[in-house]
């Protein structure tokens, strides 16, 4: 079984799609971008002392829950809402010049979309770079040999996952945004699938956490494994717990979706002798507290009243 080998498969290079009860933006408390820039309240004033989150139990929000805890955020109430939620906050409080701060993470559209900024983290409450590996159960190289044989191949940069990511953004439906994406780069899929014979109807269970980034690598991969390789491919759409719990029982063959070595590392310790790590499909990503670029904060350390 292999390790953990972060850093070591290459990357080239950018940046949850299930219905969602939409929350109005979280930002009780702000102002506009003036309001920012020249008001005596603080940050924390202007939004009301709120970070607007994603799902309960998603590892960036136990890492937010650290910095809370790493930089005496007392007052402050981290919410939980959706990757969805969370986006049209962001889009809302954009519009109107108004200050936020939302739990955020790249590679996603929405930095392709909107000028945003990453706060300095000094204490490191959000590790460093992490990466996205691909995990799969154990036996599956045995059981089918083809489809692991593309899983361990496949890797990819941000500006590849970009396209798919914002074409479905636009509104392009998840399957023709990977399926547009293939046909543009006909050479980066026969990398993928070089020197695997296709097979006959086989069928291959992929797990995935519903974010933006692992619909559009699962999407790419389910369109690869059944149209170049002949699997028939099922998706099982989960919370990242049931995911990994899913590919140590059996019950999904692979995901595209662990992020290690920080935001999933409670399941990697929990689970990491029942799957079979493949390595890095992505490196190079990031978690952290975004704002817009027009927030005068540049530091977590900023957020702290009377700084």
């Amino acid at each position: 079984m292999k390790k953990i080998k972060l850093g070591t498969k290459k990357w080239f290079g950018m940046t949850s799609l299930a219905a969602v009860l939409v929350l109005g933006a979280c930002s009780g408390g702000g102002g506009s971008s003036s309001s920012a820039s020249g008001s005596d309240a603080s940050l924390g004033d202007q939004v009301a002392h709120k970070i607007t989150g994603i799902d309960p139990g998603a590892g960036i929000m136990n890492a937010t829950q650290k910095a809370i805890d790493d930089y005496g955020l007392s007052d402050w109430t981290l919410l939980e809402s959706s990757s969805a939620a969370m986006t049209a906050s962001l889009d809302k409080a954009i519009k109107k010049k108004e200050p936020i701060i939302v739990t955020g993470w790249t590679p996603h559209w929405m930095f392709a979309k909107y000028d945003l900024k990453y706060l300095e983290d000094p204490k490191k409450s959000y590790g460093e770079a992490e990466e996205i590996h691909t995990i799969a159960r154990l036996g599956l190289k045995e059981d089918k040999p083809e489809a692991y044989q593309f899983l361990d191949n496949f890797q990819w940069t941000e500006d590849e996952m970009g396209e798919i990511m914002v074409a479905i953004q636009e509104g392009t439906a998840p399957e023709k945004a990977a399926a547009d994406f293939a046909e543009a780069h006909p050479d980066r899929i026969a990398e993928w699938t070089d020197g695997i014979a296709p097979v006959s109807g086989d069928t291959i269970t992929l797990a995935l956490v519903n974010w933006d980034s692992e619909v559009a690598s699962t999407n790419l991969a389910k369109y690869v494994l059944h149209e170049k390789l002949g699997y028939t491919v099922k998706e099982l759409q989960v919370d990242a717990g049931p995911m990994w719990l899913g590919v140590a029982q059996g019950d999904a063959d692979a995901t595209l979706a662990a992020w290690l070595p920080l935001t999933h590392a409670d399941y990697w310790a929990k689970y990491q002798d029942k799957v079979e790590d493949l390595g890095a499909n992505m490196t190079g990503v990031k978690t952290g507290l975004v704002v817009p670029a027009y927030v005068e904060a540049t530091s977590i350390e900023d957020l702290v009243d009377g700084k």
